[in-house]
């Protein structure tokens, strides 16, 4: 069942196969956790965003018309329930916490080789922090649209689909949020002459 597309798994799904809708669930589950978690920063929530958004494409299997690709389907239902809890959370300040999964997962993905000065790893952490905090202080729809481009690979018609709004709309939107990060980096201090996000 894992060399099934997504449509054809969604199609027996709607005929009843559960086999075929937890295979959905299993081949978009991490993707699904890790926008929540860019999104709402926080792992409790992210997991419950996951769960209640396989909960309600389960419960939605007949309305699903088909237009879109099954996971765009799936990502729009995440993102409206990140942005549900994100407008119902009173104000906060965001400060990027040393143990933000964010941070170690931008750690991860760039590992410096053995043996590398301790002080350049230590520089890499205070800008993946600021980084999550750039992201963070973008408005929700900036941030929405650049998490779901560079950070989850989201096609710019494929977030078009997810966001309910034209291609050209989520281009502008992730060159603004790309200008907004790299003057808030600058503001901070950090280089910007590569392209952060």
């Amino acid at each position: 069942m894992a060399s099934e597309s997504d449509q054809e798994l969604f199609d027996k799904a709607r005929g009843g196969d559960a086999d075929a809708y937890g295979t959905l669930v299993r081949r978009h589950q991490k993707r699904i956790y890790r926008l929540a978690m860019h999104m709402l920063r926080d792992a409790a929530e992210a997991e419950d965003v996951t769960q209640e958004t396989f909960v309600r494409a389960y419960q939605g299997l007949a309305r699903f018309q088909g237009q879109s690709q099954p996971f765009t389907w799936l990502y729009r239902i995440a993102v409206n329930l990140s942005l549900n809890i994100l407008r119902a959370r009173k104000p906060r300040q965001h400060t990027t916490q040393d143990s933000d999964p964010r941070v170690e997962g931008w750690l991860a993905s760039r590992a410096p080789l053995p043996g590398t000065d301790p002080t350049v790893v230590s520089e890499q952490r205070q800008i993946a922090a600021a980084l999550c905090d750039g992201i963070d202080s973008l408005s929700d729809t900036l941030r929405t649209t650049l998490i779901l481009v560079c950070i989850e690979g989201v096609r710019h018609d494929e977030a078009a689909q997810i966001l309910g709004c034209p291609e050209g709309t989520v281009a502008w939107r992730v060159h603004e949020a790309r200008r907004k990060l790299r003057e808030y980096l600058a503001q901070r201090g950090f280089d910007t002459s590569g392209d952060p996000a």
